[in-house]
């Protein structure tokens, strides 16, 4: 018999996911996603109504992914699996173990390198050839579980957060497509986190994306494609403005703003009173 598997999603990235297994011939038993009024302005925010509709699928709406009827759910429907892509609300114990098989996440780096937060941009900051997406079984800890697999994601040096942002997107899809048959079918291969190797990369701030005179102009460049849409912007503070800069050019010899060895010139920016803007 082959497995039983729920989903949880509140976001485009885990509706993308769901439409892949459909897309592939699967199948799912429970969808489960936020409440109607929960989360409006989440970026990304989707509802699964539609889909749920379409598949006669059952569909649990909750405040909290910890929620007593979440548990109860995945016991009445004997799920095997539950995915829980693109969610903000850290599972418990409870919820890891009340599946047969367990919980399935994803993250945006190699794992063990660059557990934590912030994957996209510190990826580009970093000035990483390669990083990528890695499905595991969740666990306790953060971004410790067992890999069940991997896809490489190539960077170079005019790579932008929002250009990687879309291929970790597609990679997450293109994981389910790989891994499913073997989720269902009982032939997945856990493989532990080498500890040896593990990093952890801290959360980021709006205001940790301001460029600084002192700054190389690979240093600035950088910054500028790491924070850049769907992230708030690198910034650069010029007297009483500020230059929100989404995209520029370096130059050893020329340019808007004065760096350690060189200019940097923004391209696509905005301005706007510092008085108005916290930073």
């Amino acid at each position: 018999m082959k497995n039983k598997i729920a989903f949880t999603t509140c976001v485009r990235l885990g509706l993308s996911c769901i439409e892949e297994i459909y897309r592939i011939d699967g199948k799912l038993d429970l969808l489960i996603t936020l409440k109607d009024e929960k989360a409006r302005s989440k970026s990304g925010r989707i509802y699964l109504d539609d889909i749920a509709n379409e598949h006669k699928l059952p569909v649990l709406k909750i405040n909290n992914i910890n929620d007593v009827q979440v548990i109860q759910a995945l016991k009445e429907y004997e799920i095997d699996w539950l995915f829980i892509i693109g969610w903000s609300q850290i599972a418990k114990k409870e919820i890891l173990e009340a599946p047969r098989k367990g919980c399935i996440g994803m993250h945006p780096t190699l794992l063990p390198v660059g557990r934590g937060r912030a994957a996209i941009p510190w990826a580009i900051l970093k000035g990483l050839r390669q990083t990528g997406v890695t499905m595991f079984k969740l666990d306790e800890g953060v971004d410790t579980g067992d890999i069940i697999g991997q896809g490489i994601i190539d960077i170079d040096n005019k790579t932008t957060a929002t250009e990687l942002y879309k291929k970790v997107d597609d990679m997450h899809v293109t994981l389910i497509s790989r891994y499913w048959d073997n989720i269902v079918n009982d032939r997945v291969s856990l493989t532990k986190q080498d500890e040896s190797k593990a990093t952890i990369w801290p959360g980021r701030r709006p205001e940790d994306g301001e460029i600084f005179n002192s700054m190389t102009m690979d240093e600035a460049d950088k910054m500028v494609r790491a924070v850049t849409h769907p992230y708030p912007g690198a910034f650069y503070k010029d007297g009483d403005k500020i230059i929100r800069i989404w995209s520029a050019r370096t130059d050893a010899y020329k340019g808007k703003i004065k760096l350690r060895d060189g200019y940097i010139t923004p391209i696509n920016y905005e301005i706007e009173e510092r008085s108005h803007v916290q930073i």
